[in-house]
């Protein structure tokens, strides 16, 4: 008796089911596989169940597969798969589900594998799992057939990749043989070329030596020509030494003959001295007395007394600040207050901005005039501070030291002005310091024949007093 052909009924989901019945004695066994199903059969079978598992209400999934069904599909083929399969194996009512849910997809392959012949364009894993899990009459052939056919394509995949890397490697190693060709002509080159210059290097070496040979025989010659001129020199070194003990020798006797004449000189120069000293005391008498008789003052104006200026306690204007510039000799100043009789005449605001114009303009003046002061009882010069009184806004109270002279200009006039009208005033020849870093002050003062000398020096010289 041929085996009952399965029953086909609908649960109340509307899904088929399908029935083997049981089996009958004597009936042939269910067909089995022969070995697992090729892995491109798994995994198709697995992701048509994975469609299906995301469309059935959850009562109908297996129990082990409900934690994936809230999965996205692709999501549960990829790594719920090791858990569907096992159902689909054993679980032969899910196995129906799933094989009509592949009847609804593909109609016509499932058609075509029941009727037992698969169409010949149709994709072997997709013909062998449409079989798989409709199991009809004769399906483990058809999963047979496709499991030769992937493997058939494996093998010629595997064919054509292996005659690719053997192309590949043919490529490769006639592209060594070129770069060992171009290596050992390259080689062969530096060689040559290494040949080449240690050729040229050992007759710069034999050249070198031949050098090295003719300079050490030119350094004796020159040893022995240095030897001789040495002992020329001590030669003419002794002969230098006596000659030198000669001179001074005579100049001994010079120097003796000198300071005779100088005693000499000295005792007529004391006798003459005397004759001089009692004229003058006699001059100076007769002056006194001229004096007395008529009754001349004792003291008498200089000649910058008679040079008009402003008068400090009139009101007068601010003063503008001067310009300083580099210093120059140290001593230039110290030699110059060595002059008999010198008058030194000082742009009082140009030296106080040079050196402390931070000050207010009152504070300056007095620490100036304080400071002159001093310098005029040490050097006994004539000091004459010249201050621009153009721009002042209030009588200026001084009281100037003993030696110092202190002028304002006067209104409408400028300190410079008023500072060349006092060196216009001195007598030709009398020696005149002009004090200022004005660069026109200065010119002024050259062309009336009187020296500058800048504001810099003045207050070196102050702050050593």
């Amino acid at each position: 008796m041929p085996p009952r052909a399965p029953n086909r009924n609908r649960d109340p989901g509307g899904s088929t089911i399908i029935d083997s019945g049981p089996e009958t004695p004597g009936a042939d066994p269910p067909e089995r596989l022969g070995g697992p199903l090729p892995e491109a059969v798994r995994h198709r079978v697995v992701e048509v169940a994975a469609e299906l598992i995301g469309a059935l209400p959850m009562d109908r999934i297996p129990p082990t597969l409900r934690p994936f069904a809230r999965w996205e599909p692709r999501k549960r083929a990829r790594h719920a798969g090791r858990h569907i399969a096992p159902v689909l194996e054993k679980d032969a009512e899910f196995r129906v589900r799933v094989a009509e849910r592949l009847r609804e997809s593909e109609p016509e392959l499932v058609e075509a594998v029941e009727s037992g012949a698969a169409p010949p364009l149709a994709d072997p894993a997709a013909v062998a799992a449409a079989a798989y899990l409709l199991r009809p009459p004769g399906w483990t052939r058809l999963v047979e057939a496709a499991r030769a056919e992937l493997e058939r394509s494996a093998d010629a995949a595997e064919g054509a990749a292996l005659e690719r890397r053997v192309a590949a490697l043919q490529r490769e190693l006639a592209a060594a043989r070129e770069a060992r060709s171009a290596e050992l002509d390259r080689l062969r080159a530096e060689l040559r070329a290494a040949k080449a210059e240690i050729a040229d290097l050992r007759r710069r070496l034999h050249e070198e030596r031949m050098g090295h040979k003719a300079a050490r025989e030119r350094m004796r010659e020159l040893a022995a020509e240095v030897e001789r001129e040495h002992a020329a020199a001590r030669e003419a070194s002794a002969a230098a030494d006596k000659e030198l003990r000669r001179l001074r020798a005579r100049l001994a006797e010079a120097e003796a003959g000198v300071e005779l004449a100088r005693r000499s000189a000295r005792a007529g120069r004391n006798v003459d001295d005397v004759r001089l000293r009692m004229l003058l005391d006699t001059l100076i008498d007769a002056a006194q007395g001229v004096r007395r008789e008529l009754a001349l003052p004792s003291m008498i104006d200089r000649p910058a007394d008679a040079v008009g200026a402003g008068d400090p306690h009139e009101p007068t204007y601010r003063a503008l600040p001067g310009r300083a510039l580099s210093d120059q000799d140290p001593k230039l100043l110290d030699r110059l207050l060595t002059l008999p009789q010198v008058h030194l005449i000082i742009d009082g605001y140009n030296v106080t901005k040079t050196g402390y114009g931070e000050l207010p303009l009152a504070d300056q003046r007095n620490r100036l005039v304080r400071a002159l002061g001093g310098l005029a009882a040490q050097t006994g010069a004539e000091v004459t501070c010249v201050f621009d009184g153009a721009e002042l806004d209030a009588p200026v109270p001084m009281h100037p030291p003993r030696g110092v002279r202190v002028r304002f200009s006067r209104p409408g006039q400028t300190a410079d002005e008023l500072i060349g009208e006092l060196v216009r005033a001195e007598p030709p020849g009398r020696p005149v310091v002009v004090v200022s870093s004005d660069q026109e002050v200065a010119d002024a003062a050259r062309r009336a024949e009187a020296r500058p000398a800048p504001s810099t020096l003045l207050l070196r010289r102050l702050g050593r007093a």
